[in-house]
């Protein structure tokens, strides 16, 4: 989740870090800190808080040297103090070391080194690693560092993303992984590292994602690879990847994520480009690797996923079993591997991460090929671990998503399941012209997406009316129940408000017990076969007098009846009216945590890619 940004060359390091880690603040800003080498000495400083204190920190007490390190951190061990801020340091404290990840058998370690008279100064996972490797330099040159990082690093287990320098290796640094995303970047300036290339930005001509299970030596001169366990020597090559793109800025918006939810109908046609076949009445998604004959033959999908991924892969769930009539199920990722979870022999399994470097996604991925099935990736990061590790996939295209609460990439999901829903439809037993019916959908959908858009005012003052509510109930029945989900996922994420998230028919089955005249109820209730159902549902909640806040379909009148709030959208199919019933939930959840104060782009304990378990 953490950020790391390295820098090695003739230039000073210290500006590059402090603008690295500012790109990457969204991963992680609990505390932030940087260390360099000047003069065979190692300097370092830190702040509690973001990457602004950490800067401030600098101008009071400036520094300057290379090769530098930098971090920006998001808690696991440890409590956000100056103390368990990285980078963290050897005994001599002439090594630094900044890491992302978990070691989990840490206790065993500290202990180790504790016996050996080690006095730890942090009470995180992280300064095990640092203690280790400074143990086992022995002195010398960046090959000496390389070998001590590696043969440490061996003995962790767990995931990582490590930078390291020492004041005695010259302009050394080393970057090593295991589980945790680091890329190597080579400019005119000097050589980086970063756990995102979007740190990078305009310093560099190419990018190298480092392998699992590599160890990199960078000295501003060159470049060499090798593995961490066992210590080799053996140069791999490492492939180039064009120059990383750069951050978007605001662009007249007050925050990123106002900025992402109407950035959706652009990165709908994105998503959709090129990929919907009009003659055929198909979706063409290529990047599978491997023939029609294969998909064909399918017989089941998984999908594996967490948070919003998650609730995409259930609204998912609803939309290719309508569409493909090919049962679906969905996994959380997280329980996955610890499941012996029965799968048919013609099991396809999709693995849906918007970052393509969650921890829990990928242990599942791992599992599945374990298992002998075909795993493939549905990802926003081409480059990223999930993209190398599935056979094949689909690319979201829906550009940088810099908010940490998902939403852009999250209609995006859904979008590309109805066009895998369409494809396997077709390839089956979907007639041309319903196919037809389909792609004449999804083509109109980025304006329908944009119509939706028109309705932020009026969620605005549905917001102010509810923002100091303690609680709210969302509810919402078939390909709408996963959109619930979603919204109660928003608002918590970025206003604090306890939420939760109901089928509707379950109202009665317990749900009905926190209903009171304080808490409002946000029913989806578009107008589809369901509708009756949900007003049944209404009127139970407005008999206990609860406050309702309905999204329902243009031209629709009975709600306004029954309902305090009323939020319409355009008419769509049931297969793609949640990409549009989940809009004015995102600018609910927005408003509201503007209204309260909070920091929308950068919610407090959380971070944009979850690379531990």
């Amino acid at each position: 989740m953490c950020g790391i940004v390295g820098y090695t060359g003739a230039a000073d390091a210290v500006p590059f870090l402090l603008e690295g880690l500012s790109r990457l603040e969204y991963r992680g800003y609990d505390s932030a800190g940087i260390a360099v080498v000047r003069n065979g000495r190692l300097e370092w400083r830190k702040a509690v808080g973001n990457v602004s204190a950490l800067a401030a920190e600098v101008r009071a007490n400036p520094l300057q040297g290379s090769p530098g390190i930098s971090h920006t951190r998001w808690a696991t061990h440890g409590e956000v103090t100056m103390e368990n801020a990285h980078p963290h340091f050897d005994a001599s404290g002439r090594l630094a070391l900044v890491h992302n990840g978990v070691v989990e058998n840490h206790r065993e370690l500290r202990a180790e080194l504790e016996e050996r008279g080690h006095r730890f100064v942090s009470k995180t996972d992280s300064e095990v690693l640092a203690r280790l490797i400074g143990d086992a330099f022995d002195g010398g040159d960046g090959d000496s560092l390389r070998d001590a990082v590696a043969s440490s690093l061996s003995r962790a287990k767990g995931s990582f993303a490590v930078g390291v320098v020492h004041a005695d290796a010259g302009g050394a640094m080393v970057a090593a992984r295991r589980g945790s995303p680091l890329v190597a970047g080579f400019g005119d300036s000097g050589h980086f590292i970063a756990s995102d290339p979007g740190a990078l930005s305009g310093w560099v001509g190419e990018v190298v994602y480092l392998d699992d299970g590599e160890a990199a030596l960078l000295d501003g001169k060159e470049f060499r690879v090798s593995r961490i366990s066992p210590v080799n020597t053996t140069v791999s090559v490492a492939s180039a990847t064009p120059r990383a793109p750069v951050e978007p800025g605001l662009g007249g918006f007050s925050h990123y994520m106002e900025k992402e939810i109407h950035e959706q109908p652009e990165s709908l046609r994105e998503a959709m480009r090129g990929r919907l076949d009009v003659e055929e009445g198909t979706a063409r998604l290529a990047g599978f690797g491997c023939a029609p004959e294969a998909i064909r033959a399918w017989e089941e999908l998984i999908l594996a996923s967490c948070g919003s991924s998650f609730h995409a892969a259930l609204a998912g769930e609803y939309i290719i079993e309508s569409l493909a009539r090919i049962p679906v199920e969905c996994e959380y990722a997280g329980e996955f591997r610890y499941r012996n979870s029965p799968m048919e022999g013609g099991a396809a399994v999709f693995a849906l991460s918007q970052s393509g470097e969650t921890a829990d996604t990928l242990a599942a991925v791992r599992e599945s090929r374990r298992r002998g099935f075909p795993v493939f990736g549905i990802t926003n990061n081409t480059r990223s671990s999930l993209a190398r590790e599935t056979a094949g996939g689909i690319d979201l295209r829906a550009g940088p998503e810099i908010g940490v609460a998902a939403t852009k990439t999250f209609t995006s999901q859904v979008t590309i399941l109805c066009m895998l829903g369409l494809m396997l439809g077709r390839m089956r037993d979907m007639e041309r012209k319903e196919g037809e019916v389909v792609l004449k959908a999804l083509s109109g959908l980025p304006d329908l997406v944009a119509a939706t858009l028109q309705t932020g005012e009026a969620v605005r003052a549905i917001a102010e009316k509810y923002a100091h509510s303690q609680s709210f109930l969302f509810f919402g029945r078939q390909a709408h129940f996963p959109v619930a989900l979603e919204g109660a996922l928003k608002l918590k994420e970025v206003s604090y408000i306890s939420t939760c998230a109901h089928p509707s028919a379950e109202l009665k089955h317990g749900v009905i017990a926190l209903v009171n005249e304080s808490t409002p109820s946000v029913f989806i209730a578009p107008r589809d076969g369901l509708f009756e159902k949900n007003l049944g549902n209404i009127e139970e909640v407005r008999a206990r007098r609860g406050p309702v806040i309905a999204i329902g379909t243009e031209g629709d009148t009975e709600l306004g009846s029954i309902c305090d709030d009323v939020i319409l959208v355009p008419d769509a199919p049931p297969f793609l009216a949640p990409i549009l019933t989940v809009v004015p939930l995102q600018l609910l959840a927005y408003h509201i945590a503007v209204l309260l104060g909070c920091d929308v782009d950068k919610p407090r304990n959380l971070a944009k890619s979850v690379t531990v378990e």
